[in-house]
């Protein structure tokens, strides 16, 4: 595979994860899509660490769903919000 096509399924793969993390959180979240897609890489990203190092295998889809939504509830708890109110976005 080639590098470009891995970029690019790295982004689809981040924007479906980071979109589902986004959806398992009620509220409304003031997150770009750019955001969401890094949300989505990040948790991908951790979820594969922590499975290596358990089970020895790659990450699922349901647990990089679980980190990025864990990630999603820590953005919005920098943010002032909570679990059901996402906070307000950052002054520009």
């Amino acid at each position: 595979m080639s590098f470009f096509a891995w970029l690019i399924i790295l982004v689809l793969v981040g924007t479906l994860v980071g979109g589902m993390a986004r959806l398992a959180l009620p509220g409304k979240d003031p997150m770009t899509i750019g955001q969401t897609m890094l949300v989505g890489i990040a948790g991908t990203i951790i979820s594969g660490i922590v499975t290596y190092f358990i089970f020895g295998a790659g990450p699922g889809l349901p647990l990089a769903v679980l980190f990025s939504t864990v990630i999603v509830y820590l953005v919005r708890r920098s943010r002032g919000g909570s679990l059901s109110n996402p906070g307000r976005p950052p002054r520009r």
